[in-house]
């Protein structure tokens, strides 16, 4: 007597292989993304004196971190330490990038640094925004058909990137216009809760689990 089908099964496996490759894919573009953003940003940051250029560099530095983070993830999903360690090294990035963003808004505050017009930023911002965006919603849909906390984490990481992207490129055009060089520290705040509030959910999670 037949028990099982094994077609059904063996159409997940084929479905989540798929679904894995994609969810690879799209942390490769974010890698080679932030890798020529760096590039770009320093050159940017020097040319306008700019401190928010060039801490949004340091930025990219934690998304480099946390799509080596999934990737590493990835191709081990099948092992749930690694997945718990993911999550908790996600929310780490989540953390980092708050801290990150409190200390470059002390800074300039303090030194009282006024950024000059730069439209190499806000050329390289606009694209920066759309293309991150693009790519969080493409992690975010594949990590729950997936049902990958990591990948679903590592999208919200990349959401703060574009929401942090779209703040500076707000202030450098803000800055350009109107001289309004305080706009973009503003918004950066509103960053920082969210990922306090993010960093601490996912190492909520990662407990929990």
């Amino acid at each position: 007597m037949r028990l099982t089908d094994p077609e059904p099964s063996a159409a997940a496996g084929r479905r989540r292989a798929v679904l894995i490759r994609r969810g690879l894919r799209l942390e490769y573009a974010t890698l080679a993304w932030n890798v020529v953003e760096i590039g770009f940003l320093i050159v940017a940051a020097v040319l306008a004196s700019s401190v928010a250029l060039a801490g949004f560099a340091v930025d990219s530095v934690i998304e480099i971190f946390a799509s080596v983070v999934v990737v590493w993830q990835l191709r081990g999903s099948a092992h749930p330490r690694r997945e718990q360690r993911a999550v908790r090294l996600i929310g780490c990035a989540f953390l980092g990038l708050s801290t990150y963003l409190v200390a470059q808004i002390a800074a300039a505050l303090a030194a009282g640094i006024r950024p000059d017009t730069s439209i190499l930023g806000i050329v390289w911002l606009a694209a920066t925004t759309g293309a991150m965006s693009l790519l969080a919603w493409g992690k975010a849909r594949t990590g729950h058909e997936l049902d990958n906390p990591v990948l679903r984490s590592e999208a919200r990481v990349t959401v703060i990137d574009a929401s942090l992207a779209a703040t500076i490129l707000l202030g450098l055009v803000l800055n350009a216009i109107v001289g309004w060089w305080w706009a973009d520290l503003a918004a950066a705040a509103v960053l920082v809760v969210y990922g306090l509030v993010e960093g601490r959910a996912a190492l909520v999670s990662d407990r929990t689990r």
